[in-house]
């Protein structure tokens, strides 16, 4: 990496691992899902959890770059040290903006405006550093050029968005998102992957993150309240809950799709990164954040006996999202591994279509007992997944450890 010496950026290594800056950028990102569940909690309609999706998509963005971006050049060093501290910056203003991301408060300054700006700061941060880094890399810059419009048109929609309210603010901001889809498939795949062991830990530890605001939710939900029999059994499910879709993810899925991606060569290998990774673990993410959703709310109604009984059911948005989170968070994960590894997890596309055909009959139990079926059909799969493919999950594992 050919760059100038005054910018003294060091190229990551073919096994270099996360560093701790890139540790504390992602306090920044706890701190922007935790505003995301409070925006929903506020307000469960279907509009705003559409909103809130949005949002959270674009704050998937803030964060994705930077993955990439560390992978390429050490995060710690020179420039790139600098850029990562302006990012967090901005994203921080972008997280405390959150809440007036598409309403502007009464007084102060314009939330849209404020919130357009502050991403688009982070997103032409990173752009730039790309653009010093690749001056020895000719055809890396030719894909951050072709890159370059669906930036320019993704935040280009948000500024203007921050003008409008209603329907036609939520299409911009979709086409701002779409932007950033396409762009990013049509760009090519002429980016760079220096270390697979990196990538993947990188995106592993922004779903512990996620399952973090999680376990925070349930504590949320009582943090006010007097410590009682119900509210400790439905901390523990809540954990549980959490603890299984872990397991899901790293106990062997994590493991075979890194393994896959470190096989993996050219184009290939920029796809699964870029498929598996990149787009597959936003899904994961929005789902985490709709079952810390739908947690809150249940330690809410079993821990107040003001508004609440214990034979009161969860219904509407929060049951829906308590379910179909998980629901969603095991599909992206049955994608992310089939990317990669070309194989279906049968068991957990059965999963999916339990958890979504028990969404009404867990509307019609009380909200403690509909949490406890959701941490039975979850325990069951992992358990036949642990006990069916022992000697396979024992190869993978192996393998990885030597």
């Amino acid at each position: 990496m050919n760059t100038p010496k005054r910018v003294r950026v060091q190229a990551l290594s073919e096994r270099g691992t996360v560093s701790q800056l890139e540790l504390f950028f992602d306090l920044v990102f706890v701190f922007a899902l935790t505003r995301v569940t409070d925006l929903l909690a506020d307000n469960t309609s279907a509009a705003n959890v559409f909103r809130s999706v949005l949002v959270l998509a674009v704050l998937w963005w803030s964060w994705v770059g930077y993955s990439w971006l560390g992978n390429v050049a050490r995060a710690d060093e020179g420039i790139v040290k600098v850029a990562v501290f302006a990012a967090m910056g901005a994203s921080f203003i972008i997280a405390l903006a959150l809440p007036e991301a598409f309403d502007d408060l009464p007084g102060g300054l314009s939330g849209p405006v404020v919130f357009a700006i502050g991403y688009f700061v982070v997103r032409a941060v990173h752009v730039s550093v790309f653009w010093i880094i690749t001056t020895d890399e000719p055809r890396f810059r030719a894909t951050v050029l072709r890159w370059l419009p669906s930036l320019a048109i993704s935040t280009t929609l948000l500024l203007i968005a921050s003008q409008t309210t209603g329907t036609v603010q939520t299409l911009l901001w979709v086409g701002a998102l779409v932007a950033d889809y396409l762009g990013t498939v049509l760009a090519g795949n002429g980016w760079i992957l220096r270390s697979v062991t990196h990538f993947a830990e990188r995106h592993g530890l922004i779903i512990i993150v996620a399952l973090g605001e999680s376990i925070v939710s349930i504590g949320i939900g009582v943090v006010s309240l007097p410590i009682s029999w119900p509210i400790i059994i439905a901390s523990l499910l809540g954990l549980a809950v959490s603890a299984l879709m872990w397991w899901a993810y790293f106990d062997v899925t994590a493991l075979a799709v890194e393994h896959e991606l470190d096989k993996a060569n050219g184009a290939l290998q920029i796809k699964i990164a870029r498929n598996s990774y990149t787009f597959a673990h936003l899904p994961m993410i929005v789902g985490v954040i709709g079952l810390s959703l739908g947690l809150k709310k249940v330690l809410s109604y079993v821990g107040d006996d003001t508004d609440h009984d214990l034979t009161d059911p969860l219904y509407g948005i929060p049951i829906f999202t308590l379910f179909g989170g998980v629901a969603l968070y095991i599909a992206a994960l049955v994608f992310f591994k089939w990317y990669a590894v070309r194989t279906i997890a049968v068991s957990r596309v059965i999963t999916i279509v339990v958890l979504l055909a028990l969404i009404p009959v867990a509307a019609a139990l009380p909200a403690l007992a509909s949490l406890g079926l959701l941490t039975a059909v979850l325990a069951a799969m992992i358990a036949f997944e642990t006990t069916r493919f022992a000697q396979l999950r024992d190869e993978i594992r192996h393998h990885e450890a030597h």
